[in-house]
Formats: structure tokens, C-alpha cells, sequence
């Protein structure tokens, strides 16, 4: 199914093209490899977010939190990712809107990259997301729907994999380890696509 009809579990619409915007900068379709939109990142990270990820089903979220705690301690706030989602997303665009006159979606690429450049280096403040940072959340997310099993969303007909040489899933390539040549096999999904 083409990227254009996939009908999001989780966004909203306006989410969702926050989402393919914000994806699509992180990861650029321009260069030699596959973008995020190739790749279909936008619906890993809707998928995971609907899913026991997005309630953060298997982590401790009870308090106290501390947001100045070390990382060994773990996730710090009283919101599950599908939360600082929906507030991050929300408070860019008022920032963006009170700041660039327009919505995130609607500024220029070049705009677009100022405002996550200005994101990840805390120039922008988003208190809502209450001591997450959202642009790192954001950033780790693309990075897992780019790289992870097709068969959760994204890396679309491993296009990634193709792309760094990855042999995906294989149940044996120990013959290939230490061959000074490049591994002539596509790689292979959990489910058993083959590239």
C-alpha cells in the first residue's frame, strides 16, 4: 500500500503531517541512500505509539520523577511516549506559530531544519512535555523505524538494510566474518522477506 493511503492508528491529521515532515528532515529522500519517507519511518512511529510502547505498558511510570536524574535510572516523567507526542507536537506548532507565523508543516525546509536544529539545542523551551525532551524521543524513534525489522512498520522492504550492507535476520552468515569482500546476499526480515 502506498505511503499516501496508510490510514494512521494514532495520529491526527495534523499529527501525521507533522510526523512526515519532521521524519523527512531528520532524514533527508536527497543523497545516496533511502530516506525516512522511503523507508516509511512516520508509520513505525505511529505503530509503536498505539501500541504497549506509546502507553509505556512495560515501564515503571510511577513517581517520583526527577529530569536531572542520570540515564541509568531510566524514563523520568509521568507522561508514556504517546503523551510527549501529542504535547511536543502541539506546543512546536504554537511555537512555530507565534514565532514563524505559520505551522511547522507549512514552513520551508530550510525553516523546518532551523526549528529541530533549534529543538535539539534546547533553544526551544517545551514545558509540556514535562522533563522529556521531545526532540530526542523524536530523533531516537526515526533512527529505530529506519533501522528496525520491517515487520514493525518501517525500514520499508528493507530498504535500509540494502542500503548499509546489513544481512537482517539470517540464521547463519558466520562463514562471510572476516571475507574481505562484499556479502553478496540481500538481508532477510524476521517474518522471511527477502530483499
Amino acid at each position: 500500500m502506498p505511503l499516501e493511503q496508510y490510514q494512521p492508528r494514532f495520529f491526527t491529521t495534523d499529527e501525521w503531517a507533522f510526523i512526515l515532515s519532521a521524519t523527512a528532515q531528520l532524514i533527508p529522500s536527497k543523497g545516496d541512500g533511502p530516506g525516512a519517507i522511503e523507508a516509511r519511518v512516520p508509520v513505525f512511529i505511529d505503530l509503536q505509539l498505539a501500541g504497549d510502547f506509546g502507553k509505556g505498558v512495560d515501564w515503571y511510570m510511577q513517581g517520583p520523577h526527577d529530569p536531572n536524574a542520570t540515564p541509568e535510572l531510566g524514563y523520568q516523567s509521568p507522561l508514556c511516549p504517546a503523551d510527549v507526542y501529542r504535547a511536543g507536537i502541539a506546543k512546536l506548532n504554537d511555537w512555530c506559530r507565534a514565532n514563524r507565523g505559520r505551522p511547522f508543516v507549512e514552513l520551508s525546509p530550510e525553516e523546518q531544519d532551523d526549528v529541530l536544529t533549534a529543538l535539539d539545542k534546547h533553544e526551544i523551551a517545551l514545558a509540556s512535555t514535562l522533563g522529556v525532551n521531545f526532540f530526542d524521543l523524536l530523533l531516537q524513534n526515526t533512527k529505530e523505524g529506519y533501522f528496525a525489522d520491517p515487520m514493525y512498520g518501517g525500514n520499508y522492504k528493507m530498504a535500509a538494510w540494502v542500503y548499509i550492507g546489513f544481512p537482517g535476520a539470517r540464521a547463519s552468515f558466520r562463514e562471510w566474518v572476516g571475507v574481505n569482500k562484499p556479502y553478496p546476499l540481500g538481508p532477510v526480515s524476521i517474518t522471511g522477506e527477502r530483499a
